[in-house]
């Protein structure tokens, strides 16, 4: 536990993160429009930042984990509430803010963008790449 909270350890790091990636998922959804950008950054700009987040998620869950094998995991969990998308219940239809209720290809495309993004930039992949 002490590792984590260590400001230089790979975990600290990927905490702000995360908590970055959703404060600019926030604020492109909320200013995005307001500030003239195009749909389509907004709209697949926060569908990437979600997949970024996915993969932060997971790398903070499986620390241990290699990023490749973290991303891989985040693409299955991505595109898994994507098709989950396809299902329509009351319950889930109520719960559309945070999973979304139309299914898009698209969607998919910006989340393996997002993580690959994430994947690139892990802190943990910097470190075990540095020399010793």
């Amino acid at each position: 536990m002490r590792k984590i909270i260590q400001a230089r350890s790979p975990q600290f790091l990927r905490l702000a993160a995360l908590f970055l990636v959703i404060v600019l998922g926030l604020v492109l959804r909320r200013f995005g429009y307001a500030a003239d950008l195009p749909f389509t950054v907004v709209k697949y700009g926060g569908s990437a930042l979600w997949g970024a987040m996915v993969y932060l998620l997971v790398a903070l869950y499986v620390a241990r984990s290699r990023p490749t094998a973290i991303a891989i995991t985040a693409l299955f969990i991505a595109i898994s509430v994507e098709l989950f998308r396809l299902y329509h219940t009351p319950w889930l239809d109520a719960g559309a803010l945070l999973l979304g209720s139309v299914f898009s290809l698209w969607n998919m495309l910006a989340y393996a963008v997002g993580i690959a993004a994430a994947c690139a930039f892990d802190p943990a992949r910097r470190t075990a790449l540095r020399p010793r």
